[in-house]
């Protein structure tokens, strides 16, 4: 509460600023979400707790048990608490690109620092805000989250947004979330992405292996493998976007190339998809009417992941210092932090 105060108090000093409702939004939302909390423990000792629900919830406390004591993740109240939101996503985020352009714009903000995207509460808000940056001549995308983080300012929750899916799923996501909380830079969402699904991933493999799950490790993998070949394709459309965007050709003739281009990547998933036996997990996703900022948030999370691998293979897969080297890293300043990833990533591409 005096956490939330203090964000309160800071926001007012902003009251001179068009971000003022913004972050009063932001803060009823979260507020909300906050006051439906309530600890796991207390859940499972009702007699009126679903038995679904329950069987996830004391699964969920094994996974976040298994991150502190197995990953050397933050030992805190982060997801030992449960709320339920009534809603199938907790918040959404606006992405958006310039009409010629697949680099994503910026908003900055308290305490974060600058993200390639806008969360809201409300999808209604999100879409209206959306309608805005569209009417600016934007791409715009509205991707609902299933998850969410405060860094560790908060006692995080696990949501009903979160629970109803794979095992392998829900484990990734508290190990996700939990990785912010060890290394998280401001203004480096890359970074940030990146480092957090490396932790994911290893967690996952550690968790589902400790008991001998191989199956539904395969089946893990298996669906990572074809997640893996969807960014491929995503990211051969974007630099083809790339291409296209810098060169001297007229408006006109962008804009039908670009649709061409958005057109082939369909077809090549439906192609990609022949060698998948009926996993059409994308579809509804591929099926959109598809611009520059559905490709955005894909480079955001997946482009760096490689070299973050690569630095936990040197450290011999040994995760305390693996993250020591990654602090390291942390505090160089932008440029030299990203010169330095780039040589790991061209040095692991070599091997």
């Amino acid at each position: 509460m005096l956490k939330f105060i203090f964000l309160i108090c800071t926001a007012i000093t902003l009251s001179a600023c068009s971000s003022f409702g913004y972050y009063m939004d932001l803060m009823e939302g979260h507020s909300e979400l906050m006051e439906q909390r309530k600890p796991i423990k207390e859940l499972l000792s009702q007699n009126d707790t679903k038995s679904e629900l329950r069987n996830l919830l004391v699964k969920s406390q094994k996974m976040r048990d298994f991150a502190t004591k197995r990953l050397h993740l933050p030992d805190n109240n982060s997801y030992r608490m449960y709320a339920d939101l009534k809603r199938n996503y907790v918040v959404w985020n606006v992405v958006a690109a310039k009409e010629f352009s697949v680099k994503a714009r910026k908003w900055c903000f308290l305490f974060v620092g600058c993200l390639s995207y806008r969360g809201y509460f409300s999808k209604k808000d999100a879409t209206l805000y959306a309608n805005e940056l569209k009417k600016k001549g934007y791409d715009v995308y509205v991707a609902g989250a299933k998850a969410y983080s405060t860094l560790g300012w908060f006692d995080d929750p696990l949501l009903n947004t979160m629970m109803y899916k794979s095992e392998a799923y829900r484990a990734g996501i508290i190990f996700h979330e939990l990785a912010h909380q060890v290394v998280y830079i401001d203004d480096d969402s890359a970074f940030n992405e990146a480092f957090a699904t490396t932790v994911e991933e290893e967690g996952i493999r550690r968790w589902l292996e400790k008991d001998g799950n191989v199956e539904k490790y395969k089946k893990y993998l298996l669906n990572k493998e074809r997640e893996n070949q969807l960014n491929q394709l995503l990211r051969t459309t974007r630099e083809k976007l790339d291409y296209l965007y810098k060169s001297d050709v007229r408006s006109e003739k962008k804009r039908a190339a670009k649709k061409e281009i958005f057109s082939q990547m369909q077809n090549e998933y439906q192609q990609l998809k022949k060698s998948w036996k009926g996993y059409n997990a994308y579809d509804g996703w591929m099926n959109q009417n598809l611009n520059n900022a559905h490709l955005l948030l894909i480079a955001t999370y997946n482009d760096l992941v490689p070299t973050f691998k690569a630095m936990l293979q040197n450290e011999k897969n040994d995760l305390k210092h693996f993250y020591r080297a990654v602090e390291k890293l942390a505090k160089l300043d932008k440029e030299k932090r990203a010169a330095v990833l780039n040589n790991k990533l061209l040095a692991h591409k070599e091997q």
